[in-house]
């Protein structure tokens, strides 16, 4: 088959997308789980400003890689067009969907009866599990062993509980 051909082109954009989708999945998840952790003291509404931390900064995250990989690898490529800026737009959105869970997770906590150190630890837990299901999709879809799969949920639970770890021992 030629590059042209349409199934090639096609196996390859699907072969970008999951990769994209899982990469920004697990960088969005560790980057909620790190907002989570630097959160520090918050003001008046502990709960809404948790939330629109984790939202905006997974925005400007995703703004930021947009940005690297639009004007960065893409124009020493080629000239950027509509559909390349809106072909990365859509690959780095999942730092931003990474980010949601452990936003939805403050939100409800309310209703699950958690204070706000409560909804702090669940957004954490929600972010790690994120991480490493993330990873594991990625391993699982790219055909690995079900060693591989278990190592990189392994490597990924590390970081997490790294992660946490500093929420232990950071006292804000």
């Amino acid at each position: 088959m030629s590059r042209t051909d349409p199934t090639t082109v096609h196996e390859r954009t699907a072969e970008r997308r999951a990769h994209a989708d899982y990469t920004g999945g697990v960088y969005g998840s560790m980057l909620a789980a790190s907002v989570v952790i630097g959160a520090g003291a918050l003001g008046s509404f502990p709960r809404l400003e948790l939330v629109l931390l984790l939202l905006l900064t997974g925005v400007v995250f995703w703004i930021a890689h947009v940005h690297a990989q639009l004007f960065g690898a893409r124009l020493a490529q080629r000239p950027l067009d509509r559909r390349a800026v809106f072909h990365v737009l859509r690959d780095e959105w999942p730092i931003v969907k990474a980010a949601v869970p452990p936003a939805v997770a403050v939100a409800v906590s309310p209703l699950l009866g958690l204070d706000v150190q409560g909804a702090v630890w669940l957004a954490l837990s929600v972010a790690v599990a994120g991480q490493v299901g993330w990873s594991v999709a990625a391993a699982r879809r790219a055909g690995a062993s079900w060693r591989l799969m278990a190592t990189t949920a392994a490597v990924n639970l590390a970081l997490g509980l790294l992660i946490i770890s500093f929420k232990l021992f950071l006292k804000h």
